[in-house]
């Protein structure tokens, strides 16, 4: 079973590109072109994202390696908005996109097992399991300890998927938690660094990184280079890189 985060490291390199399209839509900056197709209601609407989330796939997938859905500009719309999101990453794999499922789930036990079930392994129904959203990874708080992430590493390696874990986030509030110092000095995102290097030593792929990744700000360039040396094998998930308020966001195996 290919490691996932080699499969994304062969679409970067495919695509010769190192960054994921955000897919974070809003109704009200859909372009009138698409919205005056449907009716002026949650179905309407959600119909209007589709299109508008299919064309930008088109537009990108030959030089794009991967899309980004942030699950809550979906999920505002209700059921209706998470056929849009499950539509979307299903039409992103068709082009053989690789797509992160931007959930930022954070649980324990069953709880955690079920989300990890919903994106990354399977149901379980009487004598069967059966997939429910066809992602690549997922972005997950680690902020509950081992308890909330080990049931997402336990399915990257039973089906090769990935995820991405907050490790210093590019809101500007987050040294609000993770800059405060232990007892040994360190900070929090630090600490909270060697946890996911360690966590990911099983996953470690042909190029040298781990199916557990990280996500670190652009924002803050310095801890970056700290988190490096923290976290060798670690892909790194950046935001904060280039047109923030587009989503824009940039993957980075070094720095």
């Amino acid at each position: 079973m290919e490691n996932a985060m080699d499969k994304l490291i062969n679409k970067i390199k495919e695509t010769n590109n190192p960054t994921v399209m955000g897919l974070d839509p809003r109704y009200d900056m859909i372009p009138d072109s698409i919205k005056t197709k449907y009716t002026k209601d949650i179905e309407g609407a959600c119909k209007a994202i589709l299109e508008f989330n299919k064309g930008l796939i088109d537009s990108v997938c030959d030089i794009v390696p991967a899309v980004k859905p942030q699950i809550a500009f979906y999920e505002m719309f209700g059921v209706e908005g998470i056929k849009v999101f499950n539509e979307t990453c299903k039409y992103a794999k068709e082009k053989g996109m690789c797509v992160i499922a931007d959930v930022k789930r954070g649980d324990i036990g069953s709880t955690a097992a079920g989300y990890s079930n919903a994106f990354l392994g399977k149901t379980p129904i009487g004598d069967e399991k059966v997939s429910i959203y066809d992602v690549d990874f997922v972005t997950v708080n680690p902020y509950l300890g081992i308890d909330g992430v080990k049931p997402f590493i336990d399915d990257c390696k039973e089906y090769g998927k990935g995820i991405f874990v907050l490790v210093k986030t590019s809101n500007k509030s987050s040294g609000e938690l993770q800059d405060l110092k232990l007892e040994d000095g360190t900070t929090i995102y630090e600490k909270v660094a060697s946890l996911v290097s360690s966590w990911g030593e099983e996953l470690v792929g042909e190029y040298g990184y781990s199916s557990v990744g990280a996500v670190v700000g652009a924002t803050y360039p310095i801890q970056i280079k700290e988190l490096r040396e923290i976290m060798p094998k670690t892909f790194f998930l950046i935001p904060g890189y280039g047109a923030q308020r587009r989503k824009s966001r940039r993957y980075s195996s070094r720095i």
